[in-house]
């Protein structure tokens, strides 16, 4: 027995169990109680568990569960014939180093705030399925980002609970010598000394430094606490940290990648690094520019000028100044790099224009937003037209695996080997549907949205309820009678993500009386979820919730809007698995990419969007709703009006009538239809699978695909 611990052991300190769903049954099953209360975390859930009762539970058809998911998991660790051992053997032999300032891996990990985090954390886990030697670099917050709840009023308010090495499945890294590696990089006039941790995802490796040791003045402890944490000096310490001393750790542990992503301007630190390593050999300036550009690449994921880190010139020579006397270099050659005005050196210096500028390629997320970036920074070329700004793009996706529910996934299973197989093309993907009947995936339906209504109970009665009594959620009795309860009868609409205004959270609330009569609606109902974090320095998004909160208190929408509070990974799978109808409502064009919507298709979800970030590339007419972008519209308030009247008729005329529209057997075969044509052309095309293979061939590898 003691062998069959050992292996459920080191099962929970590889992050590769989080998106395989036998791993995540065999640990619930040990107790449901504990793994919901731990936040579905294997590492914590052991730790309140003795071997002395795991021993005798392997004294049953528990141990030929443990074997057949151990078995599975060694054969994927050691698989030799993977997609890039057949494709990019470059990387395979050396990796790719990818550093982002944030990685969402799963929930029980809190090191990341939003869809950057999230999309770093999918693009990792992809990058081990096709067998890609991949590192991340990031930070170990100790903090994570914050831990939300609402106030009487409904107003965000953030806590920030500790997390715990032990807690997590993170070792310490040790150098040759067997002790614990220590790198130091060198901010204002002081050497700032960070230990190095590394998490297992699959195949990858995801490093994090953490400067909370003792060697440390005290006000450099406290750089990893939180993500994103702090004020413009604290910023540029992170930012430090994470892409110059993510180098000297690779130097350290002797990784030569074969190539440098920097994921957003963050880490483009990191090129000062290389660029000074270059010179101290004697390599001429010139020279060992063009040596750094041809190691990194960049992705900028903000198509707003303002969301862009500016340092002062003062800020630089502050946080560089050791840094610069050391290395031989003046602050004017460092400003040249990052200045977007190269005749003023006492401007500001930007993140982004960095990476730009010591980079060989460069892309933004989406088609759209591609081409909004080579607008945004046309600047930075002169002579150049818009149209020949060296940024392209390569539109995001999702691990679809990551994302499929256990019941979706069991679902799938029964038609096809695995989730990767059947979005692995459109044709592999119509051929499974070929083998679905309607009345199957309107059963799988139901079943997705009976998970997400009781979730949403259990969640309201002993998360918010127990926990912090208002107003919000005083008439719970109320919310569960007859005239109010959430049902899987009901249309249901989500929406759920980062609170900034540009995604205007209330937009579906311009009009409440309207919105009253079509959610009221007594023969074809709707019912609303929302979740979302603001950033705690961001009062109007805060204010966004407020409103949206206030509104579901009302007589007419309480029990029919519902908001959870404290979003993250685990609350996202359980609404993209559950709503029929996924709402996105961004100011156009503001919306770098997006991939919530994307999470949704695969478990029969429809999206309905403004045509921005990923949307206009797959929307067909009949996968789904669009709200049209209408040109000349010179305000926002003009925008937003237009768009809440299109989001409205939408609703009205076209997606609650086929939504109702039933045959004979009382189902929605128009709907259906439509779930059939969105897996079929969204699913294959937007994951994170394809995602990185574009990656890998047009700027790993700098060669189309065969």
């Amino acid at each position: 027995m003691q062998k069959k611990i050992i292996s459920l052991k080191e099962l929970t300190k590889n992050l590769w169990w989080s998106w395989d769903t036998e791993a995540k049954k065999l640990f619930k099953e040990l107790s449901p109680l504990l793994w919901e209360r731990n936040n579905h975390n294997p590492v914590e859930l052991l730790r309140h568990i003795s071997n002395d009762e795991l021993a005798a539970r392997c004294y049953c058809k528990y141990t030929g569960k443990i074997d057949s998911v151990y078995n599975r998991f060694e054969a994927y660790i050691n698989e030799k014939d993977t997609w890039a051992a057949r494709n990019a053997p470059e990387l395979v032999k050396n990796p790719v180093a990818y550093f982002s300032a944030e990685f969402g891996i799963h929930e029980s990990i809190r090191i990341y705030s939003g869809g950057l985090g999230v999309l770093s954390g999918d693009h990792l886990k992809s990058a081990s399925d096709l067998g890609i030697n991949f590192v991340g670099i990031t930070l170990f917050y100790k903090e994570g980002y914050f831990r939300q709840y609402l106030n009487h009023d409904g107003w965000q308010m953030e806590d920030y609970p500790l997390q715990y090495p032990e807690s997590l499945p993170i070792e310490k890294v040790a150098g040759p010598d067997g002790k614990d590696l220590i790198i130091s990089v060198n901010i204002a006039q002081s050497e700032v000394f960070a230990q190095a941790w590394s998490l297992k995802i699959g195949r990858a490796t995801l490093f994090l430094l953490d400067t909370n040791i003792p060697a440390n003045e005290s006000h450099y402890r406290n750089i990893c606490y939180r993500v994103y944490g702090g004020d413009q000096n604290m910023r540029i310490n992170q930012e430090i940290l994470l892409g110059i001393g993510g180098v000297k750790l690779l130097e350290k542990l002797d990784i030569k990648p074969a190539v440098y992503h920097m994921n957003e301007g963050h880490s483009a630190f990191l090129t000062l690094e290389l660029l000074t390593t270059e010179l101290s050999k004697g390599v001429p300036e010139k020279e060992a520019i063009e040596n750094v550009r041809s190691r990194c690449v960049f992705t900028t994921h903000t198509p707003v000028p303002a969301g862009h880190d500016r340092f002062s010139r003062d800020m630089m020579n502050y946080s560089f100044d050791r840094y610069l006397s050391l290395n031989g270099i003046s602050m004017d050659d460092i400003m040249k790099l990052g200045t977007e005005d190269p005749y003023n050196l006492n401007g500001y210096f930007t993140m982004t224009v960095l990476a730009l500028r010591l980079s060989r390629a460069a892309n933004g997320v989406s088609k759209l937003h591609g081409e909004v970036s080579r607008s945004m920074w046309q600047h930075i070329y002169p002579g150049l037209p818009v149209s020949e700004v060296p940024i392209g793009h390569i539109t995001n996706g999702v691990h679809a695996s990551s994302w499929t529910c256990g019941l979706t996934d069991t679902f799938w299973r029964n038609y096809t080997c695995s989730i990767d197989e059947m979005t692995s093309s459109r044709e592999a993907a119509e051929a499974v549907l070929a083998k679905v009947s309607d009345e199957e995936i309107w059963s799988l339906r139901y079943s997705l949205k009976r998970n997400l209504i009781d979730f949403i109970y259990r969640y309201l009665a002993n998360q918010l309820f127990h926990q912090h009594p208002h107003p919000l959620y005083n008439d719970y009795d109320m919310m569960r009678s007859e005239k109010s309860t959430l049902s899987p009868d009901i249309l249901t609409i989500g929406f759920a993500r980062r609170f900034a205004t540009y995604k205007r959270a209330p937009l579906i609330f311009s009009n409440p009386d309207r919105l009253n009569r079509i959610i009221n609606n007594p023969k074809m109902p709707v019912q609303i979820v929302f979740a979302g974090k603001a950033h705690p320095h961001d009062d109007a998004g805060k204010e966004y919730i407020r409103q949206i909160v206030e509104y579901s208190r009302r007589p007419q929408f309480n029990g029919k809007i519902i908001f959870l509070e404290n979003y993250n990974l685990g609350i996202a799978k359980r609404m993209v698995s559950g709503v029929d109808v996924w709402l996105n409502t961004p100011v156009r064009p503001m919306e770098a990419s997006g991939t919530s919507g994307e999470k949704t298709v695969l478990h029969g979800g429809l999206n309905f969007s403004v045509l921005d970030g990923w949307w206009p590339e797959a929307y067909n007419g009949e996968n789904g709703w669009a709200i049209e972008h209408a040109e000349n519209i010179k305000s926002l308030e003009e925008q937003d009006h237009f768009d809440a009247e299109n989001l409205y008729t939408v609703l009205e005329n076209q997606i609650i009538p086929t939504f109702y529209d039933r045959n004979e057997y009382n189902i929605p075969t128009k709907w259906i239809r439509k779930i059939r044509n969105a897996i079929a052309t969204i699913a294959p095309e937007y994951n994170t699978h394809r995602m990185l293979r574009d990656y890998v061939m047009k700027y790993y590898l700098n060669r189309k695909e065969n």
